[in-house]
């Protein structure tokens, strides 16, 4: 049998997949060091993420043990405004899907900034009753989560979010609002189809734009995260 060579039409759409490919999926976290991420640094606190595998300390359980180790990156603190928030130097745009694993200690506060602006809530919300906008699986300040998706503290809990970013003409002018497609939180979904107005408080920079990072909050309290996948749907 032979075999016909590739076109170069062919091969060009090839190379332009792959990079593509590269800019919108795989993990901004390698698992093994925070190459690739940068603070947000503010008048108080430090740089106290770290690498290794965390649990909760059984002689405190409101702060998180950092053990050696890769697979997780951990805010290593013991409570409010001990740290910075941390966000990627990689960006996505258009509709991906995020999906992580999240671990909090009892009493423990953070969130997912998705795109750096539009905060799902992270927080220990094991066992409440009636959730608000704080809570976690809120779209923080937005809305509720539809239920109390949130396992013990100590547990790793799965998000699985579907985004789609705002919409940006060819002179900077926005056509079409950001939206929350799907949030789902340990396999229950908390939202769908909620559009978004613009950003929710304390984004990296507080402004809407066609690409963004993924920020995780590191000024509230002890978290850590693993597992980051990112990818268009």
């Amino acid at each position: 049998m032979i075999k016909k060579p590739f076109s170069v039409l062919g091969i060009i759409m090839m190379m332009l997949s792959f990079a593509f490919a590269d800019h919108h999926a795989g993990s901004p976290f390698n698992g093994k060091d925070l190459k690739g991420w940068s603070t947000k640094k503010k008048a108080k606190g430090k740089d106290a993420w770290v690498v290794g595998v965390p649990s909760q300390s059984k002689d405190n359980p409101k702060t998180l043990e950092a053990g050696e180790g890769h697979g997780a990156m951990i805010n290593k603190v013991s409570g409010h405004g001990q740290s910075w928030d941390i966000y990627s130097g990689q960006k996505w745009g258009g509709k991906f899907r995020i999906e992580l694993e999240v671990m909090v200690p009892k009493g423990a506060n953070s969130g997912i900034y998705v795109m750096g602006e539009y905060e799902v809530q992270v927080l220990d919300s094991y066992g409440k009753a009636k959730l608000g906008g704080g809570d976690m699986g809120a779209i923080y300040g937005a809305q509720p989560p539809k239920v109390n998706a949130c396992k013990k503290p100590g547990e790793w809990q799965k998000y699985v979010i579907d985004f789609q970013a705002p919409g940006f003409d060819n002179a900077g002018k926005k056509t079409s609002n950001a939206k929350f497609l799907k949030v789902e939180l340990n396999g229950q979904i908390l939202h769908q189809d909620v559009e978004m107005k613009g950003p929710t408080p304390s984004g990296v920079t507080g402004k809407e734009a066609a690409e963004g990072p993924i920020m995780f909050q590191g000024d509230h309290g002890p978290v850590a995260y693993r597992n980051i996948k990112i990818k268009s749907i």
